[in-house]
């Protein structure tokens, strides 16, 4: 009988991994194959994921925005906006079960950056040939624009650029983590194997640093940047952040600063610093600014702080108000303040914080033993390192944008914190337990 769940668990392991890989290809293959998981789990696994006191705070949750739909001001639009988070909370509630050693993170790190290589190269040849999907492959999900969307920026299979940029960000985050952990293994190992994993990782950190550049995204530009100084502060590489931090004054100067500035747009790229300046895309109205939205949502937010309008009734108050059509404020914390109020707000938040709280704590206790004699510590605490910096991007990637409302990159951000909450719910710092788990190569 064991043997028997051992093999369910395992198809179910291979139907995750492979149900990752398409997903930046074809959200409706990609989220079947993890739904299809997802089914499998709860089958599986009821009576623990029912039990576990933070999946009660996730029900909980559930049961607020149900209870805020209730009294919305345009109910329709609440009762559509709960399917953006039951799948959601189902999946927080049961895919940590997967994540139980950090061998399971590890090898999702790899899938990731196996998969972004492949849709980097198809984004590369959108913009330099015009390569698009034929339009039979639209109906399957698959659908690619010739020279980007919006034009002249790559949105590869991912059909927008931002959207896109948030999916690099993740996966030149794990990229980089797990580029540290091959070198550090390389000088502590003379195998061959080990030489193509850095080489393919090296591919991995080129293409998804090069097409974040040719996303046109400033919010991912900046990510990549902050990404690349936390882990140089990890290393204590200094002269990196010294680097980031010069290229960042450099363009800033370009852009906004008045003295000499004629030099400086001389020295740097039009087309970093006219893309901060926004001139680049002059012909903005003051309805498609941030600002303008942010406004709007907290004015929502203080007519009605503690329910909310209800989910998704941004949309038709801020068409009311200004005439023009807008799917979202462009900052997740302002439209949850605005639509299930601050109660729900503080639930949600609470709750991330929770699990993001337990990781730095398992962090702190792997940092302790590092000194000791217990094998993989430094690596343990490199890939926590890296999920939680990937996840903390995502989290800042929302305060400039709103990623739930499309399918593939709200399963990439849930993944990652199932990730972290299955480490830290279920990882046993036991002397037997750290030096019977190894990666395999």
């Amino acid at each position: 009988m064991n043997q028997l769940n051992k093999t369910k668990v395992n198809w179910l392991e291979n139907t995750l991994k492979f149900g990752v890989f398409l997903l930046p290809f074809s959200a409706d293959f990609g989220a079947t194959a993890l739904g299809i998981v997802l089914v499998g789990l709860w089958r599986q696994k009821y009576k623990k994921i029912i039990s576990n006191p933070i999946n009660r705070g996730w029900g909980l949750l559930f049961i607020w925005l149900i209870t805020t739909s209730l009294f919305a001001v345009y109910s329709r639009y609440s009762w559509e906006g709960l399917g953006n988070f039951l799948p959601s909370f189902l999946m927080i509630a049961s895919f940590p079960f997967f994540f139980q050693d950090f061998l399971q993170l590890y090898q999702l790190a790899w899938w990731f950056v196996l998969t972004s290589i492949p849709v980097c190269f198809l984004g590369f040849m959108q913009l330099l040939f015009g390569w698009q999907t034929p339009l039979f492959l639209h109906s399957f999900g698959l659908k690619m624009t010739a020279y980007g969307h919006p034009d002249g920026r790559m949105s590869s299979l991912l059909m927008y650029a931002n959207t896109l940029a948030f999916f690099l960000v993740v996966a030149f985050t794990l990229s980089i983590g797990l580029w540290i952990l091959h070198y550090r293994r390389r000088s502590l190992q003379k195998d061959s194997w080990i030489n193509w994993q850095l080489s393919i990782l090296t591919v991995g950190i080129l293409f998804n640093g090069i097409g974040l550049i040719l996303t046109n995204s400033r919010s991912a530009w900046g990510l990549a940047l902050l990404g690349l100084i936390a882990f140089a502060i990890y290393l204590r590489w200094y002269w990196i952040i010294a680097t980031v931090l010069l290229i960042i004054f450099l363009v800033a100067w370009a852009a906004w600063i008045p003295v000499y500035q004629d030099v400086m747009r001389q020295v740097v790229p039009s087309y970093f610093w006219a893309r901060l300046t926004d001139e680049m895309y002059d012909d903005r109205y003051v309805t498609a600014l941030r600002t303008t939205q942010w406004g709007v949502a907290w004015d929502m937010m203080l007519q009605r702080p503690l329910w909310g309008w209800g989910l998704r009734n941004f949309t038709p108050v801020y068409q009311e108000k200004m005439n023009v059509w807008m799917g979202h404020p462009h900052n997740l914390f302002l439209m949850l303040l605005a639509e299930i109020g601050a109660i729900g707000t503080l639930l949600f938040s609470g709750l991330v914080g929770t699990i993001l709280a337990k990781v730095v704590i398992l962090m702190a206790k792997i940092k302790k033993n590092i000194q000791n004699i217990f094998a993989y510590s430094e690596e343990y605490f490199l890939l926590l390192f890296t999920y939680l910096l990937a996840f903390v991007l995502c989290i800042i990637f929302n305060l400039l944008d709103v990623s739930i409302f499309d399918l593939r990159v709200n399963l990439i951000g849930w993944l990652l914190l199932s990730a972290l909450a299955g480490i830290a719910n279920y990882q046993s710092l036991s002397r037997d337990h750290i030096n019977e788990i190894t990666f395999k190569k």
